[in-house]
């Protein structure tokens, strides 16, 4: 295997690749690899939003792509109203890069996304992380609206980052957790994505409301080797919905960390990182040892 060059993800350059009419910004590092993993990113996601220990401990073995979605941070064109249609831009993303054959890390509304993925392209998938999210139709999930709008509203209250309140507890643990997670988040200080746009941030929450609200997906279709995982506490996407998932997708691996939110894989990343790497490094045919 080559490499891309790049030995972080806080030095990856960002690159663009247009398909189907959109310029689709993304970074890219690791490994050059036949099926890289893609990851998927969360509601008002961009580039500079991903952890960089996940990422760097994942690229050390494997080929990385991260990339903004339509209407979002570097991309061009307008944020779909549907998570199919964020689907089927991150289909055509995927393709016009060559591959045809990927495996996929996803947090959040990017999990909800990488399932619409599936469904309509199931043989596309060969292995995949779901974290903090749930299944289309999944209870109470549309009633992220009103708790995004909430903590939102209490981090410009304490000048805090809303993540700090959406993805962690608000008792000592989580928010210290917080905020060496944002900080993280502030270690690439060159070529920085653009934040998403309040009408793009508007529009993909009612794309996950409606994500909710709509008929369930048939996720039997998911049959390669799958890893959920969340905190016990998930305030955007409810904790049970995690449990959901793992019914509906056979020989799945559920793990729940106790004490912790939406963010649990970002407060126990030390934790998290060696299952993840473990999991995508694993014999494609194997489940998780």
């Amino acid at each position: 295997m080559s490499s891309t060059g790049s030995t972080s993800y806080a030095e990856a350059p960002n690159k663009t690749l247009t398909a189907a009419g959109i310029t689709f910004a993304y970074r890219e590092l690791g490994p050059e690899e036949e099926v890289p993993v893609v990851f998927f990113v969360h509601l008002a996601g961009t580039l500079d939003n991903w952890d960089p220990r996940i990422v760097d401990a994942i690229a050390q073995h494997r080929h990385v792509i991260a990339f903004d979605q339509q209407g979002v941070g570097g991309s061009s064109g307008t944020v779909p109203r549907t998570l199919e249609e964020a689907a089927d831009d991150a289909y055509a993303f995927i393709t016009a890069l060559g591959y045809t054959t990927i495996d996929v890390f996803s947090f959040s509304m990017g999990g909800m996304i990488a399932q619409d993925l599936i469904v309509k392209h199931p043989d596309l998938v060969r292995r995949l992380v779901l974290t903090g999210t749930g299944p289309r139709g999944g209870k109470d999930m549309d009633k992220v609206v009103g708790t995004t709008y909430w903590d939102v509203l209490r981090a410009a209250l304490t000048r805090s980052d809303p993540k700090e309140f959406l993805f962690f507890n608000r008792d000592a643990v989580g928010k210290k957790a917080g905020k060496a997670f944002v900080s993280r988040l502030k270690e690439r200080t060159v070529d920085r994505d653009e934040d998403i746009r309040l009408s793009a941030f508007q529009t993909q929450l009612r794309a996950i409301a409606r994500f909710g609200r709509s008929a369930p997906s048939d996720l039997s279709v998911i049959t390669g080797p799958t890893l959920i995982a969340n905190g016990d506490n998930d305030r955007m996407v409810p904790s049970i919905l995690s449990h959901d998932l793992h019914a509906r997708i056979p020989g799945s691996e559920l793990i729940i960390y106790p004490g912790s939110g939406h963010g649990g894989i970002f407060q126990y990343w030390e934790k998290f990182v060696p299952v993840a790497v473990r999991f995508l490094t694993a014999d494609p045919a194997a489940t998780i040892p």
